[in-house]
């Protein structure tokens, strides 16, 4: 009897490896690191929302809810689109809730991404978007961001000279994780002339959309009549209410587009936890958190531009997020990942290489930090930065 045998040919991510957030995550736990890197707080969430789930499960809200996600937190959702965006969706058909964002993401590009389809990305753009086209059997088509002096942006001549006969989607990230860059009304204007009378499909990774800064306002494809009939919108409650670990957001879409999505959602995960989405409902409509988020996290990321002006880092824009990125060629001339592992270890302060963020190996010299963290960790992770 021969033995069965598996081998690398045979996997559909043979040269997939760990991701750059769990290598860095664990080198800053066997050097006893602050982790700076991987993007989450360290702070609970309001204690409120806690005592909406225990409410919710004592009351027996823990069986199956509807695959689209419980009637109250899709009527929430809709009212807090209307509200911040002036747009209106229907509950019932056009609002599905997910397993958290990269689900949503994974699921709308399964959905609509056929085998020899190309997709266009962002560059830096976050890890979890190449392999969910792999997945699709699609093709990743990436243009790079720019760097005009310490200035990212989207560099929409070469975006529209991506696009052939085969593009299907478009991924966008605004806020921008890892840049923390914002779109512009003349980056909209931008868009609507690239897929203007295309059949191209917006994928907006709006995970962000409540963390932003200096007065700005959030340019989501939902505010944008014309954009917003070809829009897959996606959101996350872990970001907007400190509960990354609860894995629950939504995906707005016109009625047709959602139906869709609802074909391959219902295979994928069916549905979401019941009591999370019940609190989340009841905390969606009686609190202010998400509205007041931006003040929450400006004065985070006040605090940090501030300190680290006190060291030899150079600062690059934050507009929105909660990650700041920085040049380092004052204290090194080693490649980004060698940079951070280095930094973990000499300063004890992780971060993540900017590096890691896009399809082939590219090293501008730049890291990013999270200053979603307590002040404390914050002060703590400042007075090692400054050693360096």
């Amino acid at each position: 009897m021969s033995e069965f045998q598996f081998s690398s040919s045979d996997s559909k991510f043979p040269g997939e490896v760990t991701t750059i957030f769990s290598v860095m995550s664990k080198l800053s736990q066997q050097h006893q690191a602050i982790n700076l890197g991987q993007g989450f707080p360290d702070f609970d969430c309001d204690p409120t929302l806690i005592e909406r789930v225990t409410a919710a499960m004592q009351a027996g809200i823990n069986q199956y809810p509807p695959m689209p996600g419980l009637p109250t937190l899709r009527n929430a959702i809709a009212e807090k689109i209307h509200k911040a965006y002036d747009s209106a969706y229907d509950a019932e058909s056009e609002i599905t809730v997910t397993a958290g964002a990269t689900q949503a993401l994974l699921t709308a590009i399964l959905t609509f991404v056929h085998a020899g389809d190309e997709v266009i990305i962002i560059e830096p753009a976050y890890d979890s978007y190449l392999p969910s086209i792999r997945l699709a059997g699609g093709i990743a088509k990436p243009v790079q961001m720019e760097l005009d002096g310490n200035r990212y942006f989207i560099p929409w001549d070469k975006v529209k000279q991506s696009i052939t006969p085969r593009t299907r989607m478009l991924i966008l990230n605004s806020p921008h994780n890892p840049t923390g860059t914002v779109l512009t009304t003349e980056d909209i204007q931008a868009l609507k002339d690239c897929v203007r009378d295309s059949r191209i499909l917006i994928l907006s990774d709006e995970v962000y959309e409540h963390i932003i800064f200096d007065g700005q306002i959030h340019a989501s494809m939902a505010s944008d009549p014309e954009l917003k009939t070809r829009s897959l919108i996606v959101s996350s409650f872990g970001k907007t209410f400190h509960v990354t670990g609860w894995k629950v957001g939504y995906i707005a879409a016109p009625k047709l587009l959602s139906a869709e999505f609802r074909k391959v959602h219902q295979y994928n995960v069916f549905t979401v936890n019941s009591p999370m989405q019940a609190a989340l409902a009841e905390h969606l409509s009686h609190s202010r958190q998400h509205w007041e988020l931006p003040a929450f996290y400006q004065e985070k990321r006040d605090y940090f531009r501030h300190k680290l002006q006190q060291t030899r880092f150079e600062l690059l824009p934050c507009h929105g997020t909660y990650f700041q990125s920085v040049r380092y060629r004052d204290i090194s001339d080693l490649p980004e990942r060698e940079f951070a592992e280095w930094m973990t270890k000499k300063a004890g302060v992780a971060c993540i290489p900017m590096s890691a963020f896009y399809q082939q190996p590219t090293d501008s010299g730049v890291v990013r930090f999270c200053f979603a963290k307590r002040q404390s960790t914050l002060e703590q992770a400042l007075q090692r930065l400054q050693t360096l």
